[in-house]
């Protein structure tokens, strides 16, 4: 793995200097985990924060009943957990790998240190954190004024970019909890889209069949 240019790509140091590259690469730490490997607990002291080097994973929440429920999944280039650093400093969720992942764990003390020292990062911090709660904001409006079916339209759509058929990087079972819904309700939806011929559906595959019909699903919000 190439540390130097997955921390380019990061946003959250997109545009530091080279000075700046140097200082991170001499804090972080290369961590390697197997799947369901429990990265940090809710509640749990937040000692740093993660960027996925390879492989994925899940960020979420449990009910008293124990139903979990999936915030985010996090993909190659990506950090999760860099909020938790400020405020009170705890954890406020659980993260677990979907599979072997190789991760860069950014310990809080040096990382906060860091950002004493140098003011572009602080700067660019600013910038991702705000990107995360426009992204949550983002997930708070789909969940309360659209249905399962939109959520999935919207979904597959920003998955797809500029391809017509793809894998589901996830389970079903994974995705059913991502977009907030129960696996039975995720595949009556999706033989549905199926059925109307905005999709074709095999095993993980996706192939998008009419792109429009399934932008106006994603755009359309509960009656």
């Amino acid at each position: 793995m190439d540390t130097r240019q997955l921390l380019k790509q990061n946003f959250l140091f997109a545009g530091v200097s080279e000075e700046d590259l140097d200082e991170l690469l001499a804090i972080c730490r290369q961590k390697k985990h197997t799947r369901g490997d429990l990265l940090f607990s809710d509640g749990d002291e937040a000692e740093g924060f993660f960027i996925v080097g390879s492989g994925k994973v899940k960020v979420f929440k449990l009910s008293p009943e124990g139903k979990e429920r999936i915030l985010h999944i996090v993909h190659p280039g990506s950090s999760f957990a860099e909020a938790a650093i400020f405020g009170n400093g705890l954890y406020p969720a659980y993260a677990e790998p979907l599979e072997k992942s190789l991760l860069l764990f950014f310990p809080r003390d040096e990382f906060l240190g860091l950002l004493h020292r140098r003011s572009q990062l602080a700067i660019n911090m600013i910038g991702g954190l705000s990107r995360f709660l426009r992204q949550f904001a983002s997930q708070i409006e789909e969940l309360t004024f659209k249905d399962v079916p939109a959520r999935l339209a919207r979904y597959l759509l920003d998955l797809a970019g500029d391809q017509s058929s793809f894998d589901l990087p996830i389970s079903k079972t994974q995705l059913a909890s991502n977009l907030g819904t129960v696996s039975e309700t995720l595949s009556r939806t999706l033989r549905k889209c199926s059925d109307e011929g905005c999709i074709k559906v095999e095993g993980k595959k996706i192939t998008i069949l009419d792109a429009d019909r399934l932008e106006d699903l994603a755009e359309s919000y509960k009656e």
